[in-house]
């Protein structure tokens, strides 16, 4: 128990995983999504290609009473990327912010490694709104969780792939380029990868 994840093998903290074409659960269908914790207890993930397109950043801000309606037609938000991402199905109602390791706050922030961190606390929502944030962050409504063992076992029954990550993956803007960009990471060409093809 001694043995932190970072130091055990075979964990993938920091990490992405990549839905297998021919993934059962319709929630992570050509999903890509970042791993922020993984050891014997489980696993927790941020999804970086999928949009909660019902609710904007500032509409988001608004409801969480950080800004009012008035502030909310003037937010100076930098950037493209506060769009709202979805990022699991677990907690759904709770934002969690992937973002630079520019930004830290004492007892909230989550370093994942030395360029990524997690912070789950309206804290840091009030910094983006007030253009203090980190330099680089995406915005999630809720994440992606999975029991002890459960994750290896959905990987040996081929139902993700894994690779690196990198700051486009994570921060870039185009959602819809993530999932081939993490294909192309690992030596895959999207187009080998087909249900339907049987080959690979």
């Amino acid at each position: 128990m001694g043995q932190s994840a970072q130091s055990d093998k075979g964990y993938l903290d920091g990490k992405v995983l990549i839905a297998m074409p021919g993934m059962e659960d319709q929630r992570f269908a050509r999903s890509v999504i970042y791993v922020c914790a993984h050891s014997e207890d489980g696993a927790m993930g941020i999804v970086l290609n999928q949009v909660a397109d019902q609710v904007s950043f500032e509409e988001l801000l608004v409801q969480l009473e950080i800004i009012d309606e008035t502030e909310a037609a003037h937010i100076a938000v930098d950037g493209p990327n506060m769009v709202v991402h979805r990022g699991g199905p677990v907690e759904t109602g709770r934002g969690f912010v992937l973002h630079s390791a520019d930004f830290y706050l004492a007892n909230s922030t989550l370093p994942i490694n030395d360029d990524v961190c997690l912070t789950a606390t309206l804290d840091i929502l009030k910094a983006i709104a007030d253009g203090e944030g980190p330099q680089k962050a995406i915005l999630a409504l809720g994440y992606s969780g999975w029991a002890p063992g459960q994750l290896e076992a959905e990987i040996q029954a081929n139902g993700w792939l894994h690779g690196p990550a990198d700051p486009d993956l994570l921060f870039g803007a185009d959602l819809d380029a993530k999932y081939a960009h993490a294909l192309r990471n690992i030596g895959i060409e999207p187009a080998m990868l087909s249900a339907e093809s049987g080959h690979a």
